[in-house]
């Protein structure tokens, strides 16, 4: 029989990290993702039901990787030797296996197009990007300061960022009037701001390609930032984890081809950001790192990382399906056709409703323009227009505010986590909308 335990207010306290609201689970951002678990859409089953069109994840090329495993399954289950899986079983160095990090670091370059060179030395393992992010900011700043982060801004930042480690975020306010890129007076005044707020700014956090604009950082821009940083003082962590989603290869660079430029002058302050999750499209295998060109940091984050391991079994696995170069540049290569196709697909369809977009070039998802169809330009208004997408056109978009987005309007639009064929069905569903809503206004 089962014991049944009735929860009353409790009278035991917690901590404040435990009762913090700096989680944002209040996001509309989350609450999206709600309104779908409570009814997701299925062609057959639940053709009515709300599309997922809040989560960032690849499944255009998965068939390469099912293909892939099918093929080489001997070799990713340890082979004949049994004295592989002992090896593994026991292995606990928070290190990580060799052979994994330089697959990965192989992995990063191959990403880059070779312009770029990465010693897996350097190599700290997380378990996903979300894990990497936190253990950096842990290292870089202390509970109370702060790191500059340009919007709009991927909403989960304010739970990876600050939630744990009690550092603040300052905004550097970006605008649409030259496609939301950062400017040398929009970083000046986010540090003016923190610094009249008596905030001590530790440093910069970009994501490049940018999440939620699905759009490359120009190299002057990088530039500009690293100039900055290097000015006040301060750390750069560049989030790299839709490098190869870029739709080609030649319009992404990373900090990382700067520095190399620059023969890795005020390199100490910048450390990367990378994960399987959104290039591979492997978010189930939780596998992220920290590259940094710094010392002390590769060995804090080495010691830090024993909180958040990835299995010696899914190393063991992509160790082997990293290090097939041919199976890799194949991949890369067809992966980023596919999401360029998709991404023209979307943007060409809304276009055809009467809707713009930012002009994109890499990621997951588009940056959606629709503040000509708000009743009025401001942000209750966006979350009116959102609510009712949500609720009666049953889409999950994600509001530029839960962005942190300066102008109201403007909404992220996942395309790759779905069926060509599904996201005719969610098209279909912002034309009627739009066609209903212009006769309202």
């Amino acid at each position: 029989m089962a014991i049944e335990i009735v929860q009353v207010q409790p009278s035991v306290g917690l901590s404040k990290m435990a009762v913090s609201q700096t989680h944002g689970e209040d996001s509309p951002y989350f609450a999206g993702w709600k309104a779908y678990d409570e009814n997701p859409y299925h062609e057959t089953n639940n053709p009515s039901g709300v599309i997922q069109m809040g989560l960032a994840e690849n499944q255009v090329s998965f068939d390469m990787l099912e293909e892939y495993l099918e093929t080489n399954l001997e070799s990713t289950n340890w082979g004949q030797k049994v004295s592989g899986f002992r090896e593994n079983a026991l292995f606990q160095d928070y290190h990580g296996l060799l052979s994994f990090r330089k697959a990965m670091a192989s992995f990063m370059e191959q990403v880059r197009g070779g312009k770029a060179k990465f010693n897996p030395d350097r190599v700290v393992l997380t378990a996903g990007a979300t894990a990497a992010n936190e253990l950096l900011t842990f290292i870089l700043a202390d509970p109370g300061d702060a790191l500059l982060v340009p919007t709009p801004y991927y909403p989960g930042f304010d739970r990876d960022l600050r939630w744990r480690t009690g550092v603040q975020i300052v905004p550097i306010h970006c605008d649409s009037s030259n496609g939301f890129q950062i400017t040398p007076e929009a970083l000046e005044a986010a540090y003016d701001h923190a610094t009249k707020m008596n905030i001590k700014v530790r440093g910069v956090l970009i994501t490049n390609p940018s999440n939620p604009l699905g759009a490359t950082v120009q190299r002057k821009v990088l530039e500009e930032i690293l100039e900055f940083v290097t000015r006040k003082n301060i750390h750069l962590v560049s989030d790299e984890i839709y490098s190869g989603s870029a739709f080609c290869a030649d319009e992404f660079v990373s900090i990382a081809e700067v520095l190399e430029s620059r023969n890795y002058k005020d390199s100490e302050r910048c450390h990367i950001v990378y994960s399987l999750s959104k290039d591979l499209g492997l978010p189930g295998f939780r596998v992220g790192t920290v590259y940094s060109y710094n010392d002390q940091v590769v060995t804090t984050a080495r010691r830090m990382s024993s909180f958040t391991l990835i299995s010696s079994q899914t190393q063991f696995l992509l160790a082997s399906m990293l290090s097939d170069t041919d199976f890799t540049q194949k991949y890369i290569k067809i992966n980023r056709e596919r999401l360029k196709k998709r991404y023209e697909m979307i943007v060409n369809g809304l276009k055809k409703a009467g809707i713009e977009c930012l002009k994109g070039n890499a990621g997951l998802f588009c940056w959606m323009n629709l503040s000509p169809y708000l009743e009025e330009p401001t942000i209750k208004s966006e979350l009116a227009i959102w609510n009712t997408i949500m609720h009666e056109v049953r889409l999950n978009i994600s509001p530029g505010s839960s962005c942190h987005c300066s102008e109201p309007g403007w909404f992220r639009v996942c395309f790759a986590n779905m069926s060509e064929e599904t996201l005719e069905v969610a098209l279909s569903r912002i034309h009627a909308f739009i066609k209903e809503r212009k006769q309202v206004l």
